[in-house]
């Protein structure tokens, strides 16, 4: 099998998970990295012993080596970075968000559809086996009509004035920061998961740090607290929020996100109440889903391609007692993504958990609603 030739536009933390990830499919190549300049491409390039540097993402789109671009840069990129790579005819996968605004995204999706290349947005939670699982007890209607759904995606790494990060920054991460960063993955699972789109928000957005201390150098993500050393400066994105829900269905649920609580490094958990059972998901107990029962013993679902529902196995990889986490994920994401491409399709099956361009713009329009939301103390629908 011939192997499908990739390029990686970003040589910070996700752009070396990228890469990871598609070195272990075995049929991806990653012939060429782009970077903000030469020297930064050159040295990502050595540090991820990947053949090619090129100080633009205009020059690698002009290699026509490669098949598909990995869009890991800062958001404010994205837009053009995206557009640029479909009107090249590369394949796109791009990081969350798509674009900075919903117009941008709804431009993408027009584009991607004119361009016939695959166009996919990197929600990789989807390709854990045990979030898999949850999705096809509630397609199969094991839990009983769905209710509920709450949960939370908490996270500590700025909760000090010295943390910084260029997502604080609205010129280069968007209006939103916490919802648009963690919350769009949350609100993207439950919606996977259960199958349904939320329509309907009611936000509280909070910025408890509305002063912070920029420092003067580069600073690399989730490093820990930073010097002190630097100018302070006024915050206008969210730190936390709390955001109450509707689905098409009737679904009513609730999660909160946060950027500023202490211990919890990356704890995105959720539940789902159906009628007759529950089903609640920990991502740091990922092999393991807990079903709720009302007269009898609840349950806890361990990751066993013996034991999961036969489309789940495909997500699996390992014997039971024998974890995947978070990198195991992002390849099974990825691994579909590239079948998809070897298949002369543009976008994702029924039965595949990648997220596409049109999944991204509908992400936008969430947090766009969530942000009016909070602004006017209402409930707002979704555009």
């Amino acid at each position: 099998m011939y192997k499908l030739r990739a390029g990686i536009i970003g040589g910070g933390f996700i752009g070396a998970q990228h890469v990871e990830a598609l070195r272990r499919l075995g049929d991806v190549e990653v012939m060429a990295i782009a970077s903000s300049n030469l020297a930064r491409a050159q040295a990502s390039a050595e540090a991820l012993h990947i053949p090619q540097a090129y100080a633009s993402y205009v020059e690698l789109l002009a290699d026509p080596e490669i098949d598909v671009i990995h869009t890991c840069t800062p958001n404010v990129l994205h837009y053009a970075i995206n557009r640029a790579a479909l009107e090249s005819g590369k394949h796109v996968v791009s990081e969350k968000p798509l674009a900075m605004n919903a117009a941008e995204t709804a431009s993408l999706v027009e584009i991607a559809q004119h361009s016939g290349r695959l166009a996919a947005v990197n929600f990789n939670h989807r390709g854990y086996p045990m979030v898999q699982q949850a999705r096809a007890m509630v397609a199969h209607g094991q839990i009983g009509a769905v209710w509920l759904v709450h949960g939370a995606y908490l996270q500590d790494w700025l909760l000090y004035p010295n943390d910084w990060n260029w997502r604080l920054d609205p010129a280069e991460g968007g209006n939103s920061r916490a919802v648009a960063d963690i919350g769009s993955h949350w609100a993207d699972l439950v919606q996977h998961v259960i199958g349904q789109h939320i329509v309907r928000v009611c936000a509280d957005l909070q910025t408890l740090l509305p002063r912070r201390v920029r420092p003067v150098g580069p600073v690399q993500s989730f490093s820990g607290a930073q010097d002190a050393h630097g100018a302070e400066v006024d915050i206008a994105t969210e730190d936390y929020a709390a955001v109450m829900f509707t689905t098409e269905g009737g679904v009513h649920g609730v999660f909160r996100v946060s950027q500023v609580s202490a211990g919890h490094k990356n704890d995105l958990v959720f539940e789902v109440n159906g009628a007759q059972a529950s089903l609640r998901w920990d991502a740091d107990s990922s092999d393991e889903l807990w079903v709720g029962h009302r007269n009898q013993a609840n349950q806890r679902i361990t990751k066993d391609p013996s034991l999961v529902a036969p489309g789940v196995r495909a997500y699996t990889h390992l014997p039971g007692g024998h974890h995947e986490a978070w990198p195991d994920a992002l390849k099974n994401v990825f691994g579909e993504i590239y079948a998809a491409i070897r298949a002369g399709r543009s976008g994702p099956g029924p039965n595949d958990a990648f997220a596409s361009f049109s999944d991204g713009h509908r992400s936008a329009l969430l947090v766009d609603a969530i942000l009016e939301s909070s602004r006017r103390g209402a409930w707002v629908d979704l555009s």
